[in-house]
């Protein structure tokens, strides 16, 4: 008898130490991501303000940023910020057209953030690997590209939608995804996740190659150039101007890659093999909000270089 009681009772201390630690956990959770919404939103309103100070001396690379730190913005305030309300609240609260309005604009957010940093890259390709065209074309260009990326966001958007509705789940009312069983989710995670990341990524890592190659040999030729004239060198490279700026995108698209990669494996892991995916524990929370961080980075990277 005196055994039993021991074993239930310790049975007890190790359940309520259980339900601490998740309770800790969980506090843990809401103060990151409330950090990540602060650091996400004041960073990219500074870098605003900063931006509409150089108003009068804009350059080319402070327009595409102005536009991600609009992306930016959005990912803070309707992935993050949804996000957050629901680790406290522990449900969506709104109605069916704010549940699908705030699914939509997620997923908005993760298209013009990438697709913008796409448009920066591919102008500093121009610039660099191609410069007489970017500069007879560079400004209609310009304006192109990030139309465009905006227009790629909100198309490609709109599945969120129909997705997404306000429904009964476990005796509760929340915001959840319908999809067509059993390969609905498997096909729609894995066309987000070519979309937003691996078609850009495969972009960006063309345009940084041609890039570095153009560097290299830009500098050869310099080198070259300088030997034949005695030190004097007589043909013009690229300036200190524009290595600092490929320097930037170059930074923007490494850590870009750094917060999402794991994101969107465990997404593509977790439809494709649910039986072995990590979507619980520790591990996971980190994953998801490793993500969420990339919204922080843009601004402070912009300002470190400037």
């Amino acid at each position: 008898m005196n055994c039993s009681n021991s074993s239930t009772e310790r049975e007890k201390s190790e359940s309520q130490g259980c339900e601490n630690a998740e309770g800790h956990f969980a506090v843990v959770k809401v103060c990151v991501l409330g950090c990540i919404f602060v650091f996400a939103a004041c960073g990219n309103l500074f870098l605003l303000h900063a931006l509409w100070m150089k108003r009068k001396r804009n350059t080319r690379t402070q327009l595409f940023l102005l536009h991600l730190c609009f992306a930016d913005l959005v990912v803070a305030f309707f992935q993050v910020l949804p996000q957050l309300s629901m680790e406290i609240t522990h449900r969506f609260k709104g109605s069916d057209f704010v549940c699908r309005a705030v699914k939509y604009l997620q997923v908005v957010g993760m298209f013009a953030s990438t697709y913008m940093i796409v448009a920066m890259t591919i102008d500093r390709y121009n610039a660099v690997c191609r410069p007489m065209v970017s500069f007879f074309r560079g400004s209609f260009r310009r304006y192109v590209a990030i139309g465009a990326a905006w227009l790629i966001a909100l198309v490609f958007s709109t599945p969120q939608l129909f997705i997404f509705s306000l429904q009964k789940v476990e005796h509760l009312i929340d915001c959840w995804a319908t999809f067509i069983e059993p390969w609905g989710s498997k096909i729609y995670i894995t066309w987000i996740t070519l979309s937003v990341f691996v078609f850009p990524a495969l972009i960006l890592l063309f345009c940084q190659i041609k890039i570095c190659a153009e560097i290299y040999l830009n500098m050869k030729r310099k080198a070259l150039q300088s030997e034949k004239n005695e030190g004097r060198t007589s043909t013009k490279g690229i300036s200190s101007a524009m290595l600092k700026t490929v320097k930037m995108t170059f930074v923007i698209i490494l850590v870009y890659t750094i917060c999402w990669s794991p994101f969107f494996v465990v997404q593509l892991w977790s439809v494709w093999s649910p039986s072995s995916a990590p979507t619980e524990g520790p591990a996971f929370v980190i994953i998801m909000l490793l993500a969420s961080l990339n919204s922080c980075t843009n601004p402070w990277i912009y300002l470190y270089y400037s």
